[in-house]
């Protein structure tokens, strides 16, 4: 069974309509629980906040292109506790982790050099025999597996891409003058079923910003005030998360940053330059790196033409390798001077999701309260009952 979108438990439970204790566990501190505290049966991946743990999760799906019930019983669908019921292909994919912490320990000094995807490379089970289609033929390039050669392609510095990107959205003057920004529209996503839902945006500078996303099942409220942040959704296993320290905070903040641009070259640092241009759709494409207050590597992605960002990728750590997290910019039009992407796509190992806005405000007065840790995710009555 192929998966295209949604290997998550947390999918496959929200779409099964089956709610139990575990979903209504809410954090009790700004630290992440560990998946042990929250998921029965965890032995290898243990020591991990719970986010880090769904996210290896999609690792694992990305890796072999299978979703969950591959490895979990078919009735977890319908009960969220089967998930740790123990079966043969669990049994094998704990051996399997031992195995590549082995190879990474032995080889690499720990670095997580080589990982599932290594080996299955989005198939069941490794090739063992030369493909000639591949060595023969001209497979389409990802844009997102460039990196800086050796010598460094002689370009633009970081610091002038980000001067041209700036300069396109309406200049430092008027980006400058925003200090606050508020959109409506809609979203769809796994947590919607794929149904377009209204969501939200509140953004205030230089680094808040808040997203309020109502699902069928509840409100979805993701909240950074600049330094901290939390995630409030009934399709998460805790209703009330935290962010994690490293790509989810940098994330966050790097998110928020983007809507007050005029001091981007702020937001990452030991920006680099030097990659070969490359091609997203029709478009040329220049790329510079930046690192995260969180050591977190991103790498943006600007139409050559125009000087638009089309693409932020970061990278999140699991414990079993590396995710990317993919953000694409569209559809950008003038308000008041500036422009602003009216269409942006999430793509992860996770699942996808598309915003689409309606309507952008700039400098209107935002509640402070906006930005306030956000009471846990309250699931709609049908879905409490499940519970």
């Amino acid at each position: 069974m192929k998966w295209k979108r949604e290997p998550l438990v947390v999918a496959a439970a929200l779409m099964a309509g089956s709610w139990t204790q575990l979903a209504g566990q809410t954090s009790v501190s700004d630290k992440q629980p560990l998946a042990e505290d929250v998921f029965k049966n965890v032995q290898v991946l243990r020591g991990i906040p719970v986010s880090e743990f769904m996210a290896t999760m999609g690792f694992f799906s990305a890796s072999l292109g299978l979703n969950c019930v591959y490895c979990h019983v078919p009735e977890s669908l319908e009960n969220w506790q089967k998930f740790a019921d123990d079966v043969p292909r669990k049994r094998v994919a704990r051996t399997m982790i031992q195995m590549v912490t082995a190879i990474n320990k032995s080889n690499f000094g720990g670095r997580r050099v080589v990982t599932c995807y290594s080996c299955h490379h989005g198939n069941e089970h490794p090739r063992n025999i030369p493909s000639l289609a591949l060595q023969y033929g001209t497979p389409e390039e990802d844009p997102n597996e460039i990196e800086i050669p050796t010598p460094a392609v002689r370009g633009p510095s970081a610091d002038q891409i980000l001067d041209q990107f700036v300069a396109a959205l309406g200049g430092s003057q008027r980006l400058t003058a925003i200090s606050s920004v508020i959109a409506k529209g809609t979203y769809d996503g796994y947590d919607s079923y794929h149904e377009k839902v209204p969501f939200e945006l509140y953004a205030e500078a230089p680094a808040k910003m808040t997203t309020v996303i109502h699902t069928q099942n509840g409100d979805a409220t993701t909240v950074f005030n600049g330094s901290e942040g939390w995630v409030a959704s009934p399709s998460n296993p805790v209703l009330l998360l935290p962010l994690a320290q490293g790509a989810e905070l940098d994330g966050a903040r790097l998110d928020a940053q983007l809507f007050f641009p005029a001091r981007i070259a702020e937001a990452l640092g030991q920006w680099r330059s030097g990659f070969p241009v490359t091609s997203i759709g029709d478009s040329d494409v220049q790329v510079i790196q930046g690192i995260g207050a969180g050591k977190t590597r991103v790498k943006l992605f600007f139409d050559q033409k125009t000087g638009l960002l089309l693409r932020q990728l970061r990278y999140s750590t699991t414990l079993v390798g590396t995710n990317p997290i993919q953000i694409d910019y569209a559809d950008y039009r003038d308000v008041n001077g500036v422009k602003r992407p009216y269409r942006w796509t999430v793509t992860w190992t996770n699942g996808q999701s598309t915003y689409q806005v309606n309507e952008f405000q700039s400098d209107v007065t935002v509640d402070t309260g906006k930005f306030s840790k956000p009471a846990p995710a309250v699931l709609t009555p049908e879905k409490a009952v499940a519970r």
